[in-house]
């Protein structure tokens, strides 16, 4: 069993059940007719990721996949289940949910039972999460004071010529988060805890829009927001800095959902991230002068506020 080590808490970490090598290759050839040029077929290996946080002083990664099968993601949770029993000190889980179907959704929460948070993709199956079905769902997870990940839809078809985790996962996340908020979502449900990857994709370009025309007459505006319910909400809101510790990106992040909602991720464990460009996203962090130094060192511990049963584990050890 590996031992805690001090370090990044990094919240947005991927991993996957064992592959055949038939189905790496049928991945790889998908993804590549999808202008995802990878090199070779990838496969999530554990003692790799082990080896990564070890040399970049990663205390623990906080584990999320949704594949796009139910069995799948079931199998999945289980999965990730038994990685964290074997690792509690090293990892925790965001346990995924399909989203496509509120009420296996919520059957699925009761299997799993005890993650540490749960998973979820801004379209899944081609259902949004802004969708009204969902609000069982949620009501659930607001009972639980639960922490859900929001992560785009990265499989999704490419725009422009160009891969889907180059551009498109940005606006797929702008596109979800405003959804979700003109349905009320984060109002309506107060007490869940949205934790949305990737420095919140387009949504800190797209808040002062909303500020400014959100509330016009043309927009459909079900309940009512006013430009402070659009700010306020916004700013309740956490993201990540996965694959966006860029000066640029920390800045409207911080500017959108205030210095005190940014975490540590690394964006470990998928195909569009390597070990290379994983430390060039820490020294980014490291560096950036776009921030306050007093942010910029809270950052990559400040998940132990959003995940405290993780971390307790991670003591005890």
């Amino acid at each position: 069993m590996t031992r805690a080590q001090p370090g990044f808490i990094d919240v947005h970490a991927h991993f996957s059940p064992p592959t055949t090598v038939q189905t790496r290759q049928a991945v790889f050839e998908a993804s590549r007719a999808n202008n995802f040029l990878v090199p070779e077929p990838y496969e999530w290996r554990l003692d790799a990721t082990l080896d990564f946080m070890n040399e970049t002083g990663t205390a623990m990664q906080l584990l999320s996949n949704v594949p796009t099968r139910h069995e799948a993601l079931r199998a999945s949770n289980d999965y990730g289940r038994d990685i964290v029993a074997r690792h509690p000190a090293r990892f925790g889980l965001l346990a995924a949910l399909p989203t496509d179907d509120a009420h296996t959704a919520v059957d699925e929460a009761s299997r799993v039972g005890d993650a540490d948070g749960w998973a979820v993709r801004t379209v899944y199956n081609g259902h949004s999460l802004a969708e009204s079905d969902l609000d069982p769902l949620w009501d659930r997870l607001n009972h639980q004071h639960a922490v859900v990940f929001v992560h785009p839809n990265a499989y999704a078809p490419s725009t422009a010529g160009l891969p889907t985790p180059l551009v498109e996962v940005a606006f797929d996340t702008g596109r979800t988060i405003t959804g979700m908020l003109y349905a009320g979502v984060f109002n309506r449900y107060p007490h869940i805890t949205f934790l949305v990857a990737h420095a919140g994709g387009a949504i800190p370009l797209l808040a002062g829009r909303l500020s400014l025309l959100g509330t016009e007459a043309w927009v459909p505006n079900p309940h009512g927001l006013t430009a402070a319910d659009i700010r306020i909400a916004l700013a309740r809101l956490w993201v990540d800095t996965a694959a966006s510790a860029s000066d640029q990106q920390l800045a409207a992040a911080v500017a959108t959902f205030g210095d005190d909602h940014v975490v540590y991720g690394s964006d470990w464990g998928v195909a569009c991230t390597t070990a290379t460009s994983a430390r060039r996203n820490i020294h980014a962090l490291n560096t950036t002068h776009a921030i306050s130094p007093a942010t910029r060192a809270a950052i990559p511990t400040r998940a132990a506020h959003l995940f405290p049963r993780a971390i307790h584990r991670a003591q005890q050890r």
